[in-house]
């Protein structure tokens, strides 16, 4: 925890890994507050997409259940209400269909108030964030009608960010991207602290142009680096492992089984089910698996860890909006704050996951996996390769688009690899630098 951390009152701290929503839930739910009084004082007519989920929530008992409940199962209390008299901020299904009215035509904004805090980069889960966390939500969550459903509002939100209206976040005001506060987190993200680069340095944009030339939201957070900021350690060395995402250690794990009980607290690695069923499954059991995070600000490409040939590529479709359901949500119990952290194993199994094979040139790695695991309405998993093409190490191979959650490296039992980097440091471990080395 940072010193800006330490200065938020221990009962409105909320635990976030990657700084995607407000580790200050008073500025949670100020953001909240904010867009849900707009949305009240202007209604307008719901998008089609959204007129759809409405009709698949009443039109089936089950899911007319369940969402009606989720919002009833919140406790009329603080810190889950908007004001003492209990009023909660989204009362309902169709309240929460407003709201996601309004989020489908905007981008997700800076706002200097959360400097260092965390910023709403995931505005959906930052309204659902209560109602996931109850039983009905829990079960809602895991419908494949209902993740169906959420994939067309999310690939919705998707053509805006896309479009040009959505760069209009990216201004040089204390709500843009570029602001003074803005600007310097992402470079200071960037520059792991170890160097003193400008953004304009450090990233492919034109300095002067608009927005720095990025002509869209989607544009802004896929962007490169310039050639150079991030070289491949070792190229020539084949037992050098590098990393593949810009992100930070979360965990790893030894002697992995075929299935586990992912959803229980401690979350132990289940291969079959991270893997979507793939007979190549069974080739992982009892090796290793290495999960690291990807921070709010970062660089969100992928980059092979070795050179070798892609075996098998595809994006399994998963869940959104599911959460690991450790505890109750109930009137006299509050719902795991910390389930966002807490639940990165448990997403490796459930939620939108881009999976690759990659058979390595070294025999000593033999065939490993990468999975890059989408998060909430960060689900659009893209990959650049084609199986059986041959990648070198460092070699892009897919990106996040509108953000990026979290991503994992599997070896096989008996690849002897060694010297990955710990959980707990303040700066990301750079794309394409050394991550582990594998001993013969």
């Amino acid at each position: 925890m940072d010193s800006n951390e330490k200065s938020v009152p221990e009962e409105h701290h909320v635990p976030r890994t990657g700084q995607w929503l407000p580790q200050d839930h008073r500025m949670h739910r100020e953001w909240l507050g904010g867009i849900i009084d707009h949305v009240d004082q202007n209604p307008k007519e719901l998008h089609p997409v959204l007129k759809e989920f409405k009709d698949m929530i009443e039109g089936d008992t089950r899911n007319y259940l369940l969402f009606s409940s989720m919002f009833e199962q919140i406790p009329k209390k603080k810190p889950y209400s908007k004001s003492p008299t209990g009023l909660r901020q989204v009362r309902d299904y169709k309240h929460m269909l407003s709201v996601l009215n309004h989020l489908l035509t905007t981008a997700p904004s800076w706002n200097d108030k959360s400097h260092r805090v965390g910023l709403v980069g995931l505005p959906i889960n930052a309204m659902l964030d209560w109602p996931m966390g109850t039983s009905s939500g829990f079960a809602a969550f895991l419908d494949p009608k209902v993740n169906a459903m959420l994939k067309k509002v999310l690939n919705a939100w998707g053509e805006f960010l896309c479009s040009p209206e959505s760069a209009d976040v990216l201004g040089d005001d204390s709500h843009g991207w570029f602001g003074k506060i803005g600007k310097t987190d992402l470079t200071a993200t960037a520059n792991i602290g170890e160097t003193s680069y400008s953004f304009e340095d450090m990233y492919v944009c034109e300095p002067s142009a608009k927005y720095h030339g990025f002509k869209s939201w989607d544009a802004f957070f896929t962007r490169a680096f310039r050639e150079g900021i991030r070289p491949v350690a070792a190229a020539y060395d084949p037992n050098v492992i590098t990393n593949v995402c810009e992100s930070k250690p979360y965990n790893m794990a030894h002697g992995v089984k075929a299935r586990d009980h992912f959803w229980l607290k401690g979350q132990p690695y289940s291969l079959i089910d991270m893997l979507a069923h793939d007979k190549l499954a069974e080739k992982f059991v009892g090796g290793t698996v290495y999960q690291a995070f990807l921070n709010a600000l970062s660089y969100h490409r992928w980059h092979s860890p070795v050179s070798g040939k892609i075996v098998k590529a595809s994006v399994q479709d998963g869940t959104y909006y599911s959460e690991p359901l450790f505890e109750d949500f109930t009137e006299s119990h509050g719902a795991d704050a910390a389930n966002e952290s807490t639940g990165q194993g448990y997403i490796t199994a459930t939620a939108t996951r881009a999976i690759l094979f990659i058979e390595a040139d070294n025999s000593a790695i033999g065939l490993m996996a990468v999975l890059a695991v989408g998060m909430a309405e960060v689900s659009t998993c893209e990959i650049t390769v084609k199986e059986g093409q041959h990648v070198e190490k460092g070699e892009q191979i897919g990106m996040f688009h509108f953000g990026g959650s979290t991503h994992c490296l599997l070896f096989r039992k008996g690849v002897n690899v060694q010297g990955f980097p710990k959980s707990g440091g303040e700066h990301n471990i750079p794309v394409r630098s050394k991550l582990a080395v594998v001993k013969s």
